[in-house]
């Protein structure tokens, strides 16, 4: 990537009380280089500006250019935050997984929602997952040389054949060759296995798992963990595709299949009697999609130790019961006057795991909250998570229905930093065509406070 292809970072917000604000930063600022050189990227500007000395050639929203020199403790942030992670553009992805929810989409929405990366620095800072076939040496290069470890990696398959023919491009046959690679510098990689029901599953999915597995050896495994995942279809796919849905009988054959397998390399980690020998971190990990197809109960809490895999689904439904009867059980609510009655909104697949945090917010002396579990007729899908519910899914399951006081809208469905939905309907749109108010909301918290009324930071949990 040459110097003239990198653009100076544009700042969207400068902290209060920050060295910036100090300094006089505003937002729509740019930071052109940091000690005469231009960062490429976050991790750069990161690197750059550890140092205690520094000289910043800044653009400011006028077009002029100024020279600064701040001189800070060691590691001290300046407390500002831009535009994109990315100032040299991003790495986008020559692979043509039929499984890409990138082509799984309707064409004339907005542009970003075409954006296809596979870009190791926003696996790096934001643990988005690559596939590796898009990397030049140089990258591979810098990965080595500034210790760009953990990567998450799509891996689906070990066999080369197989792996060629899930994502269309003859560099994918590489892939134990590029684990191979991490192992030798003691870097590492979280895996994911998208399984695909008659291409990487059955007997492939034993071979890939297994020989993953081999990999998580050492006090620093090159694999630190694996999620499998079921694919997930929408009717918009390419009519051509060989694609089939994962059913609830497929799902329980996978996960039967997959725990027989880490039932196997538990065994083997005690050594003959496993007598002395201090017990490893599970390799393998099942996402919590499996169990709601399949219909089957979540494991418990204990069973995902310290949540490897969470931003892939594996185990955040049992944080959020567990984080949710943790504040409930803090809180110490007055009832609620007056009266409120409000509507929560999931995906209808979490439905069964999440009644018991209805049933619990139901006992609070004057509210009420009734959960619609919806699917998404938008992306034709029978089971639904959360996140994929669209506006148009909205406004056709609840038009016309009473919605008392409200609804509740966990923000997952909405872009982020920014109230539109995935099919590009606004809040405000859906607020006004509803004629009711949405209240969206973060995490645990968010939801109580939500539902009992109150500003957030006026619930102490």
């Amino acid at each position: 990537m040459s110097e003239s292809s990198i653009k100076p970072a544009l700042i969207t917000k400068v902290i209060p009380n920050s060295i910036a604000a100090e300094m006089g930063f505003d937002a729509g600022d740019s930071i052109v280089a940091v000690n005469g050189q231009k960062p490429r990227d976050l991790i750069d500007y990161q690197f750059l500006c550890a140092d205690e000395f520094l000289e910043l050639e800044v653009l400011d929203a006028k077009g002029k250019t100024h020279k600064l020199e701040i001189e800070k403790e060691y590691d001290e942030d300046l407390g500002v935050e831009f535009e994109t992670a990315l100032f040299d553009g991003l790495i986008q992805c020559n692979n043509r997984c039929p499984f890409c929810f990138i082509d799984q989409q309707p064409p004339g929405k907005r542009e970003t929602l075409y954006l296809k990366d596979d870009d190791y620095r926003l696996s790096f800072l934001y643990g988005s997952y690559l596939t590796l076939t898009n990397l030049t040496q140089k990258e591979w290069d810098r990965i080595e040389q500034m210790r760009l470890s953990p990567l998450y990696v799509s891996v689906h398959a070990t066999e080369p054949e197989v792996r060629i023919r899930l994502l269309k491009n003859l560099r994918a046959g590489q892939i134990l060759e590029q684990i191979k690679w991490f192992q030798e510098r003691r870097l590492q990689i979280h895996a994911q296995v998208v399984v695909c029901p008659g291409i990487n599953d059955g007997e492939h999915l034993e071979r890939t798992l297994l020989g993953l597995a081999k990999f998580h050896t050492g006090n620093i495994p090159a694999v630190a963990s694996v999620a499998v995942v079921p694919v997930g279809l929408t009717r918009f796919r390419p009519a051509e595709d060989e694609l089939i849905a994962v059913t609830a009988q497929k799902a329980r054959e996978v996960i039967e299949q997959v725990q027989k397998i880490q039932g196997v390399l538990s065994q083997g980690k005690g050594g003959a009697k496993g007598k002395k020998q201090k017990a490893k971190s599970r390799c393998i990990w099942l996402a919590d999609e499996w169990f709601l197809i399949a219909g089957l109960d979540l494991p418990s809490a204990a069973d995902y130790e310290d949540y490897p895999q969470i931003g892939n689904g594996v185990g955040s439904i049992r944080q959020f019961i567990q984080q949710f009867e943790t504040a409930f059980a803090k809180l110490q609510p007055l009832p609620v006057s007056p009266p409120r009655r409000l509507v929560w909104v999931v995906g209808n697949a979490v439905e069964k795991a999440f009644e018991p945090i209805a049933q619990q917010l139901n006992q609070i002396p004057g509210l009420s909250v009734n959960m619609a579990a919806l699917s998404s007729r938008y992306w034709g899908q029978t089971i639904t998570v959360t996140g994929l519910l669209t506006g148009q899914d909205l406004l056709e399951a609840l038009q016309g229905r009473d919605l008392g006081d409200g609804i509740l809208l966990p923000s997952v469905m909405l872009k982020q930093g920014e109230p539109r939905f995935l099919d590009d309907m606004t809040l405000e749109e859906l607020e006004n065509s509803l004629k009711t108010r949405i209240l969206p909301v973060s995490g645990v918290e968010e939801l109580i406070s939500g539902a009992i009324g109150l500003a957030t930071a006026q619930v102490k949990l």
